[in-house]
Order: C-alpha cells, then structure tokens, then sequence
C-alpha cells in the first residue's frame, strides 16, 4: 500500500469534523460523546459574493438541552408562639429541561484542505495547548483530541462547530490574516 500525499492525509483526517455524523466519539479527557461529522460532505460552493478559490463549510450545532431541578415549596412550616418548629416545610422536587441554545446551521469559511499540511496541524496543536485546550500529543494530524479543543476554542467564541474556521485559524496565528481585513 503507497502512503497518501499530506493534503490528502490532512482532508481524511477532517472527514472526522464535518457534517453529515457517522458515529460518536468519547472526549480522551472523559467529556460526553460528540457526533463525528463528515468534513467532505459540509464542503459547499462559496456565498455569494466570497472569493471563489476560498473554501467553505456547513455544519450543524445541535441544540444545547440543560436540565434544572428546583425545590418547591408545598406547605410552610408550622412555628409554635415560642419559635419551635411544630412541623418543618415540605417541598417537592421538580425537574425540567430547558434549551439554551436553539439548533444552528453555521456556514464559514475554513482553510482549505491543502492548506491544512501535518506542521499546520502541529502548530495548531502547539497553539491549543498553550491555551491548556488540548491535552495530547503534538502528532500533526486532525485526531479527536485535536477536533475537541477546536470545538471548544470556537464555543468560547461563539462558534459551536469542531471544524476549523478561518477566523479561528488567524486568531491562533496559523494563517496571515490579509491587510483589508485588518
């Protein structure tokens, strides 16, 4: 079997991050499960508008569901005229689930795969780790560590997706970010 060249390498391994989910993986760290997308398949053409030799994503962010448990007061307690608890409140449980974040269709731009060589990725590592979001190896490849501290380096930003975003890859000094867009 012949080695694959690195842009190819680098685009198999962003088949992990894309859209389309074909599995779940568990966080090494222990977090819960996240869905694996497929990178190939949330390639889209650019908006209008957008310089055509740019590369672009969709991804879905699936809604954020917290659960709230409450205690509710059912009946007050009973104090007696001296200040002794006759009989203490009573409270039941309640438990709701609560959305609080709507379901997402992201669409950005995102380095093109051949942009994204094995020393980009090492350095995308370096830089994650630097920010203590990536515990790992520095392997130069788009393993599961690696797409689990971009996804929580874009959540603080405000961009809930594991695919890396090129906002996200200037801001981490990976690319240059052009003059006009300073």
């Amino acid at each position: 079997m012949t080695p694959l060249p690195s842009a190819i390498r680098a685009l198999c391994a962003m088949a992990f991050v894309g859209l389309s989910g074909c599995g779940d993986i568990q966080d090494p760290d222990g977090a819960p499960r996240v869905a694996v997308p497929d990178f190939a398949s949330a390639q889209i053409k650019p908006p209008p508008g957008a310089t055509p030799d740019t590369c672009w994503v969709r991804d879905v962010a699936p809604a954020a569901i917290e659960t709230v448990t409450r205690q509710i007061e059912v009946a007050p307690a009973q104090i007696n005229e001296d200040g002794t608890v006759r009989s203490p409140a009573r409270y039941r449980t309640e438990t709701a689930q609560a959305i609080t974040r709507e379901r997402q269709e992201l669409v950005f731009e995102t380095p093109c795969p051949h942009a994204l060589t094995p020393e980009v990725i090492a350095t995308l590592q370096r830089a994650l780790e630097a920010r203590g979001l990536y515990r790992g190896p520095i392997t130069g490849a788009m393993d599961v560590r690696t797409l689990l501290a971009v996804r929580r380096y874009q959540n603080a930003r405000d961009l809930p997706s594991a695919l890396l975003s090129m906002q996200s890859a200037r801001g981490l000094g990976l690319l240059a970010t052009p003059l006009d867009q300073l």
